[in-house]
């Protein structure tokens, strides 16, 4: 099977797969994918202008009949060995950025560890630190 979308399409799908997990894409978590984009290195010869683009040719898969296996297929495929933890990392901050991670961002971000093979104690410590990231006084999420 050839490689049909780049590592960087790949990425961008994770974070939009988890920000419609719940049905809408929130302000909070467009700013994040945009943040993300525009900050980590790994999208720096990434050409920022193709971000909506890519991120819609994402919508338009999900909103086919088995949309959701389609593009966990593609990520699967695209993303190399050493970017999986990277994956797993946006797509965790972009649920956690509007401080609702609901159910169904939770079952996605389930699926996408068992998709990319994350080990569960990788994953925890990435939750974790993703927590940590976006924690606020104000926040009742401490322990």
């Amino acid at each position: 099977m050839s490689q049909t979308i780049s590592h960087h399409s790949a990425l961008i799908y994770t974070m939009v797969v988890v920000s419609a997990a719940d049905g809408s894409m929130n302000d909070a978590e467009l700013h994040m994918i945009g943040e993300i984009v525009n900050t980590f290195p790994i999208f720096q010869d990434f050409n920022k202008d193709r971000l909506i683009t890519t991120a819609q040719e994402c919508a338009a898969i999900l909103s086919e009949d088995g949309g959701l296996d389609a593009v966990l297929g593609l990520v699967k495929e695209a993303i190399p060995p050493q970017l999986k933890e990277t994956a797993y990392a946006i797509a965790v901050d972009v649920a956690a950025s509007d401080e609702n991670v609901g159910q169904e961002e939770l079952r996605l971000l389930e699926m996408l560890r068992d998709t990319l093979s994350i080990e569960r104690l990788y994953a925890g410590a990435i939750e974790r630190a993703a927590r940590a990231r976006h924690m606020t006084l104000t926040d009742r999420r401490a322990d």
